[in-house]
């Protein structure tokens, strides 16, 4: 299936009625028409994108996961061990505000944890494997 799609709006149609009085009824009418190319952005809608620059987002990286019952998570203490369902070396997940957009090698920065992205995810194929 194509990336386009159709956009279809409702439109009144006025048509006489059968009464004396001669009254018009709009009666609904679906109108499909083909998507429009995106406009090229001018230099006022660039500056009002710059805007956008600012705006803070959550980023996630997901090491893995896992699913306990809640005896499980009452008998976590200091020093537990959770499993999780990756194995270690694997790729990590990044997320954007939730939404997956590249995979990951954790490596170590000044003794802090980092993230070295080595694949960039497409929004479609999320949505695929999201369907999975």
């Amino acid at each position: 299936m194509s990336d386009e799609t159709l956009e279809i709006e409702m439109e009144q149609e006025s048509v006489p009625s059968s009464g004396s009085l001669q009254q018009e009824e709009a009666l609904p009418q679906a109108v499909m028409r083909a998507p429009q190319p995106a406009p090229t952005p001018r230099p006022s809608e660039a500056a009002s994108l710059d805007m956008l620059m600012d705006v803070i987002l959550q980023l996630t990286v997901e090491l893995g996961r896992t699913e306990l019952t809640v005896r499980q998570v009452l008998d976590l203490q200091k020093g537990s061990v959770v499993e999780l369902d990756r194995i270690a070396g694997d790729a990590v997940d990044v997320f954007v505000n939730d939404h997956m957009i590249a995979k990951g090698e954790v490596v170590v920065v000044d003794d802090k944890f980092g993230v070295r992205i080595t694949e960039l995810i497409s929004p479609m194929r999320e949505s695929v494997e999201a369907a999975l």
